[in-house]
């Protein structure tokens, strides 16, 4: 729908489907980066969602991101995993956590948590990526 004085259209919360949040294959916890990239397309649909006051699809995405922090809970405590990728596992669970918590200070905490001595020591060979929040802001993790 369009409104006089809106250069883009204004987007209907019931115009809005939710497919993208049960696109197969959107949540990969493979590893940092996999789970990183599936963070931050959960997280501009979620924004979206929000800023049109669609209270169903950004409960969806909460959704999806508390089930990916216990799937990776799951997976942390998984005899069939290495210690290393076990400790991958939980550091992923704790990115989930944290964006369930503060999403909006996500982004900052993520900066800030790879810069930290025991994430550097945890990951030594991490070798991060430029990410790009929300079209807004972009610095490399």
């Amino acid at each position: 729908m369009e409104y006089p004085g809106h250069e883009e259209p204004v987007v209907e919360a019931s115009a809005l489907d939710h497919r993208e949040l049960h696109e197969k294959g959107l949540v990969q916890l493979r590893d940092l980066d996999s789970a990183l990239t599936s963070l931050q397309k959960i997280d501009v649909l979620y924004r979206q969602y929000r800023d049109v006051s669609d209270r169903i699809g950004t409960s969806l995405a909460r959704e999806l991101v508390a089930k990916s922090e216990q799937r990776a809970k799951s997976m942390a405590a998984s005899g069939r995993l290495g210690q290393e990728k076990r400790c991958e596992k939980r550091e992923i669970a704790k990115w989930f956590k944290v964006w369930l918590e503060v999403p909006d200070l996500f982004y900052d905490w993520l900066e800030m948590r790879q810069k930290s001595r025991e994430f550097q020591r945890m990951f030594p060979h991490f070798n991060g990526r430029s990410w790009h929040h929300a079209g807004k802001r972009s610095f490399s993790i």
